[in-house]
């Protein structure tokens, strides 16, 4: 007489189940290797944003496709609108723009046309998000247990989160930006100096830095090329170093850009300027790497009490307590 097997679940025995899982492992190594294979290059993208930039500077406009242009050409009429919308409200103000523009070329957002759609998301966001929050608080009744104080809480919230969420995302990619800028910039400025020392001029040195390190420091060589550039197209040179200090919120940039445009009025050497720079640099980076090292002891005190001692103390009086509750008993 043939035996039923007992252990099953759903049907499925524990061979099942197992079989089930050897399937699934062997398809997340394929998914692995095949994701492994197929890497992109991360310049490939901006490579074509510099070309774009490059035809900008030369003809006034850009150069691109005609489906592109349509792309263009849509966009741009949803932020007129945007900008007709807000001029009739008399809220967009051009000190406003600026400074969102310069915002957004800090986070590495090119286009100067969202900087509109930036400053109509702070007025539309509030109304929609509170209106959908005092809706669902207020009106529906969403959470009868809530009390006044509560809800208004919570209506507030959504009200100063919504205004402030475009600015939010905005200043954290400015914040990642410049700190992936700041950890390379000690190896630009090294390489800045090999190239002055070789012979190259600064649009040059540019350009061959940026080539270097762009797949170390792919935020770092975007702006040294599209440096580069402007520096072989703008008339006034100077521009071209201040558009640097604008677009990447750094006062050590800042200070690269000041040496960049003596260098370039009184003649003053390039190289020993650069090499002091980078040493000033590198002991900056060495003084944060030290601090965040001493930092490291308190931010430990914490998951040490809650999660390391009561186990610790598991592990030696536990035996201990055993013994004593078996005597008593």
């Amino acid at each position: 007489m043939e035996a039923t097997p007992t252990g099953t679940l759903f049907g499925l025995t524990a061979t099942d189940f197992g079989a089930l899982l050897a399937g699934l492992a062997t398809m997340a190594v394929i998914f692995a290797l095949y994701t492994v294979m197929t890497v992109r290059d991360p310049m490939t993208r901006r490579v074509k944003a510099l070309n774009a930039r490059r035809e900008q500077l030369k003809a006034g406009i850009t150069a691109s496709t005609v489906k592109r242009r349509a792309r263009l050409v849509k966009k741009n009429q949803t932020t007129d609108r945007m900008r007709s919308f807000l001029s009739s409200l008399q809220v967009l103000q051009d000190d406003q723009l600026r400074d969102v523009q310069t915002r957004m070329a800090q986070a590495g957002i090119r286009s100067k046309e969202w900087a509109v759609a930036v400053i109509f998301a702070r007025m539309v966001l509030p109304i929609v998000c509170g209106g959908m929050a005092a809706l669902l608080i207020y009106g529906v009744d969403f959470f009868p247990d809530w009390g006044g104080f509560k809800r208004f809480m919570v209506f507030a919230g959504a009200l100063l989160l919504s205004y402030k969420g475009p600015d939010l995302y905005i200043n954290n990619k400015v914040q990642k930006r410049s700190a992936a800028i700041r950890k390379g910039l000690p190896d630009a400025l090294d390489l800045l100096v090999i190239c002055a020392e070789a012979g190259l001029t600064v649009d040059a040195a540019f350009s061959r830095v940026a080539r270097e390190l762009g797949k170390a420091y792919p935020e770092l060589g975007d702006e040294f090329q599209l440096t580069a550039i402007e520096l072989a197209f703008l008339t006034d040179r100077r521009m071209a170093f201040e558009n640097l200090a604008t677009r990447v919120n750094l006062d050590a940039v800042k200070g690269v850009v000041t040496t960049m445009i003596q260098t370039e009025k009184y003649g003053t050497p390039l190289a020993s300027a650069l090499r002091v720079l980078s040493a000033e640099f590198r002991h900056e980076r060495m003084m944060r790497a030290e601090e965040k090292a001493a930092r490291l002891p308190a931010i430990m005190t914490v998951p040490l009490i809650l999660f390391i001692l009561p186990t610790l103390f598991v592990v030696i009086l536990g035996p201990a307590a055993c013994s004593i509750s078996q005597a008593f008993k």
